[in-house]
């Protein structure tokens, strides 16, 4: 046990290293919202959990009692989500949605420990063509994503339960901090 406590708080330490693009990526959240765009949130297996508990965080609260703030996590819609998968290929499974609901001006949160999941890819590249940023949450084997995304938050690890630790500690950050923004 203490291994494994040892290198969670190393993993943990090591996000001070992407400082700088979890602040940018806090910017451009509250950019977002106060513009009236949304956030919309992906991603597989764990990570599905990671996108679906950030936006119960954004949609909810944090710690403050406020207003709800416009998230949608696309994992959660089980007649969506078979529906593409049969019919279109689970490749298409967030960007079909993303098509649907998505505008310019709006954020993509991609969460992928591998940064390779051809459904993460392909969200991204329509959240492009609809002219909305992508906040890639990744690895570090996560180059694919690092690409596809304006602004990448990429843990310094290759170890999936400690990159899924790191990424909702960041989450956990990002919404606290876009909180006190929007709600001094």
């Amino acid at each position: 046990m203490r291994r494994e406590i040892n290198q969670h708080q190393k993993t943990v330490e090591s996000l001070l290293k992407i400082e700088g693009e979890a602040q940018e990526t806090i910017d451009a959240i509250v950019q977002c919202l106060r513009a009236g765009g949304k956030i919309l949130i992906c991603g597989n297996g764990g990570s599905a959990a990671d996108s679906q508990h950030m936006a119960a965080e954004l949609i909810g609260r944090f710690k403050r009692d406020r207003e709800a703030l416009p998230a949608i996590a696309l994992t959660t819609d089980t007649s969506i989500l078979t529906a593409l998968g049969n019919d279109w290929g689970v490749e298409t499974l967030f960007s079909r949605q993303i098509q649907a609901l998505g505008s310019e001006g709006d954020i993509l949160i991609a969460f992928s420990t591998s940064g390779s999941s051809p459904n993460i890819l392909e969200a991204c590249k329509s959240a492009r063509e609809k002219k909305m940023r992508v906040i890639g949450f990744t690895g570090n084997r996560g180059e694919k994503l690092k690409t596809a995304a304006d602004i990448c938050l990429t843990v310094d690890s290759e170890d999936t339960p400690n990159i899924q630790e790191a990424h909702i500690t960041l989450a956990h950050i990002i919404c606290g901090k876009v909180e006190e923004k929007l709600f001094p």
